[in-house]
């Protein structure tokens, strides 16, 4: 589902938007608005994920597997 908003751009941004439709480098204004917005959603959720890691470390149950794994000699 879907919901239509308003939101007021700078003419340099519908330029950009126009530009790139234009281009076929995306399908439409607002196929790039939701593109850059949830890369934008992903970004925050990666630093979200970098803070975590920063104040927890970045152990967990899977460390011994890695350790092990490393050690081991693959025939080719």
């Amino acid at each position: 589902m879907s919901i239509q908003i308003a939101v007021r751009l700078p003419d340099r941004v519908v330029a950009f938007l126009d530009d790139a439709v234009s281009q076929r480098r995306a399908s439409s204004r607002a196929a790039l608005v939701s593109s850059a917005l949830e890369r934008e959603m992903r970004r925050i959720a990666a630093e979200k994920d970098a803070e975590i890691l920063r104040s927890r470390g970045a152990a967990d149950d899977l460390d011994d597997l890695v350790e092990w794994s490393a050690g081991l000699e693959l025939d080719d």
